[in-house]
Formats: C-alpha cells, structure tokens, sequence
C-alpha cells in the first residue's frame, strides 16, 4: 500500500525511500512488533474469557509442562493478524509471490484454528483428522506451487536448483509441483509438531524468517544474484519484506510467550508459520 507512494517521488523526493526492499522490509518488523504489543494483551485477555480452561497439554510433552495448564491457545492469530496488516501495508501488492505467500499463511492459520477451536472445546490434544487437515495442507500447497511455476521464467519453471552448485539445475517437470507440496506440508507440520512439544517455536521460526529475508533479497536482485553466481529469480526479493513481517511478529509474541507464557500461539500460529516460510523457499 505505502508503495504507492513512489509514484509521487518525482513531486516529493523522500518519497523514494519507498523504492527500496531494505526500508520496507524495516518498516514491516516495526509494524508487525508495534502492532502484537499494542493489541495483544486484549487478544489475550478475550482468548482466555472464551477459552476457559486454556489449552490442553499433551501427554508426550515433558512432564514440567503439566505446570502450564489453563494458558489459553491461538495466539497465533495475534501473529496472522500483524503479518497481514505489515504485509499490506509495506509489500509491493502488484507482486503475486506476496500474495501466494500470505494467502498459503492465512489458509494454514485457518485450518490450524479450527484444530485449535476443537482441541479447547473438546478439552482434549487431539483435534482436526489427521487425514483430512493434510488432504486440506496438501491441496493449498499444491495450488500454491502450481501458480509459482506459472511465475516462473522458462529457464527456472519446474526446476530444482542445488546449493553450491552454481549452474546445476534439476528439471523435474511436473513432479515439482509433487516436490513443493513436500516442502510446504512438511515445514508447516515441522513448526506445528516443534511448539507442540516446547511450546518455544517461535524463536527458530525468527531466525528461519531472517535467512529467508536475505536469501529472497539477494535472489531477487538481479544484480547481487550475478555477482554471487545464483539463479535470479525476479519478484522474490519482495519477500523480504513477509520475512521481515514475521520476524516482528515473532518478536512481539515472544514477549507475551516468554516463561512464564502468557499464552500459545497453538496449531493457528505454528501451522501458518510453517506454511509461510515453506512457501518462501518453494519460491
């Protein structure tokens, strides 16, 4: 939304601050942070009004975690909430990865909130079928894919590119498509399946997003990609700016989940948290 305003740069010269992925990037951890610490204790306070007895620990948990009993869950919508109002406030919306990428994070945070909602009113671990949240994961993560090959240039669609090997790319064909689901389903149960056993995903999801962020910029700069000899891959450098939403997320949600927690960001959070940075390295 904001970089719209570079059309205006040639009237208003500080206006081309805009322009750059770097700025924004900034301007979307800012946002994300700012916007969990001012509206979370509110989200939290109405989570716990509705939820009750909280979340329900898991029994193959560590036995310490028992202690944490009546926290309340789906935290995770402070975080879908702030990445998608940094997103659109800072990305460049004429850019279709950013819209892959957050809405594979709101359709994973929408299937994890239903998991959740089952798991607090059932009182109980077990939520969702199995089966069916993955046969739903599956289906978003395919379609996601599918449009990410069709942005793709010739040279890269359906292809496998190898770290360290400069020039070495795997074509695959359609069976990327096959290849990219595993990525996208796999990391989004990875972080679902980390937080449910500590509770404590966020911080690896952090750094996950700030490595994200850099490989998206220099991917996506065509310039820093030939000096470094990497396949350019034009438009994911926007991603940076997802990444940077995620980090500021992560951070003010880590003030409010830090011992001891004040709330879980539950399957919601960890689910789309996945799926956003699965969908980033598809990408």
């Amino acid at each position: 939304m904001l970089y719209e305003l570079v059309a205006f740069s040639d009237q208003i010269g500080i206006l081309n601050v805009f322009r750059y992925i770097t700025f924004r990037t900034g301007g979307a951890i800012f946002t994300a942070l700012l916007f969990v610490l001012l509206f979370g204790p509110g989200i939290i306070d109405l989570l716990r009004l509705k939820q009750g007895k909280g979340q329900p620990i898991r029994e193959d948990g560590p036995q310490s975690h028992f202690s944490k009993k009546g926290t309340p869950t789906m935290g995770g919508l402070m975080i879908l909430a702030s990445v998608t109002v940094a997103t659109l406030l800072w990305a460049d919306l004429s850019n279709v990865y950013v819209w892959v990428v957050l809405l594979v994070t709101l359709a994973y945070g929408g299937i994890g909130f239903y998991d959740d909602y089952l798991k607090v009113t059932k009182q109980q671990s077990s939520g969702f079928g199995g089966w069916a949240r993955l046969g739903l994961e599956m289906v978003v993560a395919a379609l996601a894919v599918y449009i990410i090959m069709d942005l793709s240039t010739p040279d890269l669609a359906g292809k496998l590119a190898l770290p360290f090997f400069k020039t070495a790319l795997i074509d695959l064909g359609a069976m990327f498509v096959i290849v990219g689901m595993f990525v996208i389903v796999g990391a989004g149960n990875a972080v679902n399946l980390t937080d449910g056993l500590d509770g404590l995903a966020i911080v690896p999801v952090m750094i996950a997003a700030a490595t994200f962020g850099l490989i998206s910029y220099l991917i996506g700069n065509v310039k820093f990609a030939g000096y470094l000899q990497i396949h350019h891959v034009a438009g994911t450098g926007e991603l940076a700016v997802i990444c940077g939403a995620l980090i500021g997320a992560g951070l003010g949600f880590l003030w409010f989940n830090a011992p001891p927690a004040m709330i879980f960001m539950g399957d919601t959070g960890s689910l789309s948290l996945g799926g956003a940075l699965g969908s980033i390295a598809v990408a």
